[in-house]
């Protein structure tokens, strides 16, 4: 059985043995969205259900922070009327779903990822081109 590991405990001090990146998905335009397609490289590490729901779920998270309501309608007339001042002291509905999906994937990589040696990275840390799954050594094997 693999050994446990503490998100803490993996970024100080395990050595990453390769990454793996899950490339954007333009079938439906622009939209940001993730492929589900399964890496190889992750099968010995963790469920393909799992991870396929982990990206199911960044994609409508995503969808969510892009969906045009009059939310997003007002916070632009209240831009326009304020000379863009009012983003000083209050976050746009966009701004709220970010950190909506950096508590999320925090939340997978505490509870999924980290204890099978993978760590998910916020895709927003690279470009929003890529969600890059990070693999560490299994250093349980060489005991």
């Amino acid at each position: 059985m693999a050994e446990t590991h503490s998100l803490q405990d993996m970024r100080q001090q395990a050595s990453i043995a390769a990454k793996v990146f899950i490339q954007r998905d333009y079938t439906n335009g622009t939209v940001c969205q993730f492929q589900t397609k399964f890496p190889s490289e992750l099968e010995t590490r963790i469920d393909k259900q799992q991870f396929e729901e982990t990206v199911r779920t960044l994609n409508n998270l995503y969808a969510e922070a892009e969906k045009l309501g009059g939310q997003s309608y007002l916070e632009g007339c209240l831009a326009c009327l304020t000379a863009y001042t009012i983003f000083l002291c209050m976050e746009t509905h966009y701004e709220k779903v970010l950190k909506k999906i950096a508590k999320y994937i925090q939340e997978q990589n505490d509870k999924i990822y980290a204890p099978r040696g993978l760590l998910l990275t916020d895709p927003i840390e690279r470009g929003l081109r890529v969600v890059e799954v990070t693999i560490f050594e299994d250093r349980s094997l060489g005991r």
